[in-house]
């Protein structure tokens, strides 16, 4: 992880835990993932499918008697950093249990849930923060690309299907900016793709340019619902390709289907473990059909990042892609 991603992270964080986190040996930095504060409990760092205890002097440790304690003014701070300190502008965002801070961070909050009529409004008596850290890797998609592009120079309509933090929006994002900038070795010209990023995770954008290389024929749409920014997107920016992560709502599946039947391509991700975690979601039987024609399946089996299978329309695996391809 380079230094700037360090900083972009560690400025949301309390003044002694992100000065023990900017200190950490450089070969935990590059593997760092998360970080867990829990009120009263030890602040918690996880990558790479290990676990380490922030130390008391900035150093991993394994045993909690040398473990950095999170106090309650840790979380108030935390919290008033992640929301620059008002926590009512953000309170859309709490709702949905995370704020997704500048470089494409998510940080998940949790508590006391404070309900409105049976509905989430925001949460009270913060204890629990997931900081999330985000990354761009440059030539994740390689492995996949020639996957899903027709001989005819387009490109399948494509879902990722994939469980937490296993590199969906990695792989998403190094997608959308190789087929927006073309790949030439591979006889691809560049498309026009419409990025409709909901919550800032893929282009992470400030002032509304675009921090990561999504590629340069790409338009974002940041902070919209997708649904709204898909139909947004092909009314106004004439996109070939549309690209969004995390569907999951009838709303979500309506769209992609208004899309395609405008004929423009999509790529977009989902959670789930394998196929028949798509096919078990009522809200998006409107895409059970055969639209989507290739499915990408990831895993951290291998590392975070292992591609699993790559599926056809008929969730047959597609010929000539080797499976349990190592990961990211």
């Amino acid at each position: 992880m380079s230094n700037g991603k360090i900083s972009e992270i560690a400025k949301y964080m309390p003044k002694e835990i992100k000065q023990m986190l900017e200190g950490l040996p450089s070969h935990v930095l590059e593997d760092i993932e998360e970080v867990r504060l829990r009120q009263g409990k030890p602040v918690m760092l996880h990558g790479d499918g290990r676990e380490y205890l922030m130390g008391k002097n900035g150093q991993p440790v394994f045993d909690i008697r040398n473990a950095y304690i999170c106090t309650f003014d840790d979380i108030k701070s935390a919290v008033s950093l992640i929301t620059n300190y008002s926590l009512y502008s953000y309170e859309d965002d709490i709702r949905n249990g995370f704020v997704t801070v500048e470089g494409g961070h998510r940080v998940g909050i949790c508590g006391k849930a404070v309900l409105d009529k049976g509905s989430v409004r925001t949460f009270k008596d913060i204890s629990f923060i997931n900081y999330r850290i985000a990354r761009q890797v440059i030539g994740a998609a390689d492995r996949v690309l020639r996957s899903i592009m027709q001989t005819d120079g387009n490109i399948y309509n494509t879902l990722i299907i994939s469980p937490p933090q296993c590199g969906k929006t990695t792989m998403l994002r190094d997608i959308v900016r190789q087929l927006s900038n073309g790949t030439p070795a591979m006889g691809f010209k560049g498309k026009k793709i419409g990025l409709v990023d909901e919550r800032n995770e893929i282009a992470a954008c400030s002032m509304g340019v675009p921090k990561n290389d999504v590629g340069i024929r790409t338009d974002v749409l940041d902070g919209c619902p997708k649904a709204e920014g898909i139909l947004i997107m092909i009314r106004s920016m004439s996109p070939e390709i549309i690209a969004t992560d995390e569907i999951g709502r009838s709303e979500d599946g309506a769209a992609i289907l208004d899309a395609i039947n405008a004929g423009v391509k999509i790529i977009t991700t989902i959670h789930g473990s394998d196929i028949e975690d798509f096919l078990r979601k009522p809200s998006l039987e409107k895409l059970h059909n055969g639209l989507f024609e290739r499915y990408i399946i990831m895993s951290s089996k291998n590392g975070v990042g292992t591609i699993e299978a790559i599926l056809d329309e008929n969730y047959k695996p597609v010929r000539g892609h080797l499976t349990r391809e190592a990961g990211l």
